[in-house]
């Protein structure tokens, strides 16, 4: 079993720490980022909607288990479920499997959270609706519809409820909290605290040079889908060309129909600041960090 877990959130860096920590030699991450166990252990991953969350999903303990068999002398062994603190079961599995496990999040002002959440998915075509207001109402009736956790796009963002539920079956000293600020303006520092909060060799220097998971609207989806999905052409294409070079012109690609970083409206973001105000407030005295920032217009 591993002994720390990056438990959230989704588009707040996860992707970004789970790549820098496992460049460590010291640090063992499982092969599949995000596993899932713990949201859905025992359970069936049977959702609606226009879902592909649970290709990845592990929901037995011997299958999870298996996941980290090639642990050899690493001294922290992990993996990132960013679902983990949205779930309301996910805390209470932890503590009953690995109740000395470190926890580690990245929280990202929840507006922008949500919107980048939401447009990844757009220009992954996994959201039908283009607009971001009209995918934040939907949710309530997605979440009725048994639609899959990745369409939560509002109800991830109220951290002070989810990080309770950790801070009430852990010490303190078990969970490690950063801002996606902090990480973003200085991730080796953000990486090498963690290395120590890990109890592994702090000096090391992973190549925080390469960004992850960065999302980005697309010129064309038809291309997009060409790229990205398995179709005639790629299957064709696979036996004639050395990985590398497929690799090499699928990022060719992939940048060549990468189009602007979408924007938000002040308008849309001063109405979802109010929504998450109290939140925030109450988030502040419980990780002793100000977040006066999050609430700007």
């Amino acid at each position: 079993m591993p002994n720390f877990l990056i438990i959230g959130a989704p588009k707040g860096g996860s992707t970004a720490l789970y790549q820098y920590l496992r460049e460590h030699p010291q640090i063992y991450m499982s092969p599949i980022k995000e596993p899932k166990f713990f949201a859905l252990e025992g359970e069936k991953a049977d959702f609606q909607g226009p879902d592909d969350w649970k290709k990845d999903y592990v929901t037995e303990l011997a299958a999870y288990q298996d996941l980290f068999k090639d642990v050899s002398n690493e001294i922290a062994v992990g993996e990132a479920s960013p679902g983990y603190l949205h779930s309301s079961k996910a805390s209470e599995r932890i503590k009953h499997h690995i109740p000395n496990a470190k926890l580690i999040a990245i929280l990202r002002d929840p507006v922008d959270r949500a919107f980048s959440h939401f447009t990844s998915l757009v220009s992954q075509n996994l959201e039908p609706l283009t607009d971001f207001s009209e995918a934040m109402s939907a949710e309530t009736e997605r979440i009725q519809n048994n639609w899959s956790p990745r369409w939560c796009y509002k109800q991830r963002g109220f951290y002070y409820s989810q990080l309770k539920r950790y801070f009430n079956l852990f010490d303190r000293n078990q969970i490690k909290v950063y801002l996606y600020e902090d990480f973003k303006k200085n991730s080796l520092g953000v990486v090498q605290d963690a290395f120590s909060f890990l109890g592994v060799d702090n000096a090391f220097i992973p190549n925080v040079d390469h960004k992850h998971n960065v999302t980005h609207t697309r010129k064309n989806k038809a291309l997009h889908g060409l790229i990205n999905q398995e179709n005639p052409i790629k299957s064709t294409l696979r036996p004639l060309l050395p990985t590398k070079l497929r690799q090499q012109v699928a990022i060719k690609f992939k940048k060549m129909n990468q189009g602007e970083k979408p924007q938000l409206s002040p308008e849309v973001r001063r109405q979802f600041v109010e929504i998450y105000r109290e939140d925030i407030l109450k988030l502040q005295d419980l990780i002793n960090r100000d977040l006066s920032n999050w609430l700007e217009i």
